[in-house]
């Protein structure tokens, strides 16, 4: 087993994974950025109230050579001025 870390990038912040995690193969590194994404995306999308969020998940080896990467991408857009809740229609 090789030891990877999974480094975040918010679309404000980057944050460097020095601990990292084993992992087996190829399939269990994509599993685990795919698990983590959610995660991470499920507190900050929100706390942001910003309707144009990505996160990326960059792991990188034992070397500090990058070997995958996985971005989840929150948009979110009124359809009408009408449609938004609390808005003054004219």
């Amino acid at each position: 087993m090789a030891r990877y870390f999974f480094d975040i990038h918010d679309g404000r912040e980057f944050l460097q994974d020095s601990i990292g995690q084993d992992c087996v193969d190829g399939d269990h590194i994509r599993r685990e950025a795919m698990r983590a994404l959610p995660e991470i995306a499920r507190d900050a999308i929100p706390h942001r109230g910003a309707d144009a969020q990505a996160f990326t998940v960059i792991v990188r080896n034992a070397d500090n050579a990058p070997v995958y990467t996985a971005t989840l991408t929150f948009s979110g857009l009124w359809m009408s001025p009408q449609a938004r809740p609390g808005e003054p229609t004219d």
